[in-house]
């Protein structure tokens, strides 16, 4: 947390879409990054924007030393991010950090990486309707939002997701066609958390949903740290109390005889 008591979030993004594709720039002016930041641009927040092409993936120490809670959006070059980068979010993590994952990153090196499994799911991108449902209406994630809202286009994932078994489901997902989704579930991994959250195809306008933003939004505040260790990782320490000798010569093997 910063000294004044905001939480400082990066949004980060491979900003590659909005490269190529006209469409992309059209729903989302600024690029996804952007548009995000503007979006959930609230007093208690410090927001920063961070992309692929920047040095270091724009996730510097010293960046990540001064993030509580990370959103990540990737598609298309999930290759192209550096191991090193991703072995130092793991770390920011692992020490407290919050990660929020978005759509496409559950390919992502981080999201497999703390993940645990392949991230592998069934798709198909032909702008079907979507029905969010709260499974969990007692989680602070979803704190005011009815018990289902729709959103008209979507892409669809479905079921089976490989996704790690102590994963806990908040919100699961109808689609058009006939599937169901675990479409936002949180995960612990060290003193940090993970939340993801399926919706924001590049080329959807799902972004522009207020309940999409909301769950965003409760995410980001839920996430903050509770916790940033800060002591020496692996270390021998002293003894706290006084050890008496032991006589090792009849130990073989880990047996006293």
């Amino acid at each position: 947390m910063s000294k004044d008591n905001k939480i400082n979030v990066t949004i980060w993004n491979e900003n590659v879409h909005e490269k190529t594709n006209s469409a992309v720039c059209e729903i989302y002016p600024g690029g996804l990054h952007g548009f995000l930041a503007e979006k959930l641009n609230s007093p208690d927040l410090n927001i920063r924007t961070a992309t692929l092409d920047e040095p270091e993936h724009g996730l510097t120490e010293e960046v990540l030393n001064n993030t509580d809670v990370l959103l990540w959006w990737g598609h298309a070059a999930h290759h192209k991010v550096e191991d090193a980068i991703v072995d130092r979010v793991q770390q920011k993590i692992w020490d407290g950090m919050g990660l929020v994952a978005l759509h496409s990153a559950h390919m992502s090196k981080i999201f497999c990486r703390l993940n645990g499994t392949s991230g592998k799911l069934h798709w198909r991108e032909v702008g079907e309707r979507e029905r969010l449902w709260v499974v969990d209406p007692s989680h602070p994630i979803v704190a005011g939002l009815p018990e289902h809202f729709e959103l008209p286009y979507e892409e669809m994932y479905g079921e089976p997701f490989m996704i790690a078994a102590d994963a806990k489901p908040i919100i699961i997902s109808w689609f058009e066609g006939g599937e169901v989704f675990r479409s936002g579930f949180t995960l612990q991994r060290g003193y940090g958390r993970m939340f993801y959250f399926r919706p924001g195809h590049e080329t959807f306008p799902s972004f522009h949903n207020a309940n999409v933003i909301k769950v965003i939004g409760n995410a980001i505040r839920w996430l903050k740290p509770a916790y940033r260790a800060d002591y020496p990782k692996t270390h021998t320490p002293d003894s706290l109390e006084v050890i008496s000798p032991k006589d090792f010569k009849h130990v073989k093997a880990g047996i006293i005889r």
